[in-house]
């Protein structure tokens, strides 16, 4: 799986992108492609889709919505293709709010979700977000993706991550948490 790519957009369509890097294209779909700017260097934070039948990349210009997008392709029924137009139409914070605050009706006028699927994007996931200003999280879940990434258990990771220190480096919270799993 990739975290992220770095390189030239190349080519902007109506749904993706083609991110140059190294002298291969990767076609990336992204919630709005036109935010994005011909012959300009992004980072762009990646999603990995892996079906029977595709393979597909999912592209994000912020950690925060590859989380919150991360979060919504859990949601029963709801796929990255559903999820992506979610992300593209409303702000992190609004769709958090939304879904904190039971708001179906804000939730429905997104593509393709209707009452069903809406009231499911709230019990799977109302309590489980937060704003996209919590730094902490974030650096959580990085820290956490890259334990799982080395072979931990999300429940043993869950037990030390509170006792890591989130200001050092990602390197250096990876080597106090591994500290703290060998024990």
């Amino acid at each position: 799986m990739y975290g992220y790519i770095k390189g030239i957009v190349t080519d902007i369509e109506s749904n993706n992108i083609i991110l140059e890097n190294n002298g291969i294209g990767y076609l990336i779909y992204t919630s709005n492609p036109y935010s994005f700017e011909l012959n300009q260097n992004y980072k762009i934070y990646t999603y990995q889709n892996v079906k029977e039948d595709d393979i597909s990349l999912y592209g994000f210009k912020t950690k925060e919505e590859k989380s919150l997008f991360l979060k919504l392709i859990d949601v029963k029924g709801l796929g990255p293709k559903m999820a992506l137009p979610i992300i593209a139409t409303g702000s992190i914070d609004e769709i958090i709010d939304a879904i904190e605050k039971e708001n179906i009706s804000y939730l429905k006028k997104f593509p393709k979700i209707g009452d069903k699927v809406a009231r499911q994007i709230i019990l799977d996931l109302k309590g489980k977000l937060v704003s996209s200003n919590n730094l902490e999280v974030v650096k959580n879940e990085e820290l956490t993706e890259a334990l799982v990434a080395l072979g931990y258990k999300k429940q043993d990771i869950n037990k030390i991550i509170s006792k890591v220190d989130i200001n050092l480096r990602i390197e250096d919270q990876i080597k106090e948490a591994l500290k703290l799993l060998l024990k």
